[in-house]
């Protein structure tokens, strides 16, 4: 008698160098986090709170681990593990490296495997700018970044693409890095990046503020008096930067998922869920039930907002599936058999 093989299982690998070919284009990127968030927001997809991992190994980071699951047309169950490591500049090396693995949700065969590391930047840089789509100003002219990091450059980027902002200012800690990081944006934006010394006169009077910081722990540097009546701030560091008096000035608090942020140990507005001010009561929306049409979003330019996302599983792998697709029109990447 001839033994019975399952099905072989191919899976589809692209890395760092498969994922720079395919030069998606900012309308590609925000066009699979807008579509993901509103299948989020329509209750199409599942998102499980993030994990942690903290090795033990004498380190200063951390191993985030995302895991969720898109229908429709994307069909497809994922998780990502990315390390989240502070000190690695001192190596030469990004803070964070990732890998993203797709799957198919009624077998569990594997799929896909991709570099996340420069996804998760271009997919948080997206959901920044989705989120100030939504609820910024229509006439924001002023953006105020702090942090220089990997998802910084996407933030700056994908916001400016929509904005077309008249002045942009970045700060971060070390100045060889913010004077990189401006003299970078100045080539590729087209127009002239300041670069500040300090914190104060990077957000003051800014109408998108938003704070990507590298603490190693929990310290108010942004301060609450800086924020302009009308801005958007957008928080997001791994340790909190911000004061706890920041939520009290705000007309709407949005978040990208109310399960993964009500729970854990980091995230910016940490302490504000410890206190109550961020809860289920004084939460206004999660950003899917705005982009779908089920909650407003900025409803006049007096409203002072603040959206906090600590990112999703859904992005993804909405912006993993957007990668596979144009990597299979191009015919980029490599086929592996797995089983």
């Amino acid at each position: 008698m001839t033994p019975s093989y399952p099905p072989p299982v191919y899976v589809t690998y692209l890395n760092r160098l498969d994922i720079e070919a395919l030069a998606l284009t900012d309308d590609e990127i925000l066009a699979a986090i807008e579509g993901s968030l509103a299948m989020q927001g329509r209750g199409e997809t599942v998102v499980e709170p993030r994990m942690h991992l903290e090795p033990k190994a004498g380190a200063d980071g951390h191993f985030n681990v995302l895991r969720g699951w898109i229908g429709g047309a994307i069909d497809a169950a994922g998780v990502k593990v990315v390390g989240d490591f502070v000190d690695n500049y001192k190596q030469g090396r990004p803070s964070e490296y990732g890998v993203l693995t797709l799957f198919d949700p009624r077998t569990g065969a594997p799929k896909a495997i991709l570099d996340a590391s420069g996804l998760t930047d271009m997919r948080t840089g997206a959901v920044t700018a989705i989120g100030a789509k939504y609820l910024a100003r229509k006439r924001a002219h002023v953006l105020g970044h702090i942090g220089a990091r990997g998802t910084a450059y996407w933030n700056v980027r994908l916001l400016d693409h929509l904005f077309d902002f008249q002045e942009i200012r970045v700060h971060s800690r070390r100045p060889e890095s913010r004077n990189a990081f401006g003299e970078l944006l100045t080539r590729h934006l087209g127009k002239q990046v300041t670069v500040t010394e300090d914190w104060e006169s990077c957000v003051t009077g800014a109408d998108i503020v938003v704070e990507a910081s590298r603490l190693s722990r929990p310290e108010p540097m942004l301060r609450t008096e800086w924020i302009k009546p009308g801005a958007l701030v957008v928080p997001y560091g791994t340790m909190s930067a911000v004061e706890l008096s920041l939520t009290d000035i705000m007309t709407k608090l949005v978040v990208d998922d109310w399960g993964q942020c009500k729970t854990g140990k980091f995230g910016s507005l940490r302490a504000h869920v410890e206190a109550g001010k961020l809860s289920e009561r004084t939460l206004h929306a999660e950003l899917g039930q705005i982009v779908a049409g089920l909650k407003p979003g900025r409803e006049s330019g007096a409203e002072t907002i603040l959206f906090w996302h600590r990112g999703l599983s859904l992005s993804d792998i909405a912006l993993g599936h957007a990668m596979l697709e144009k990597a299979a029109r191009l015919g980029v990447g490599q086929r592996l058999r797995f089983a």
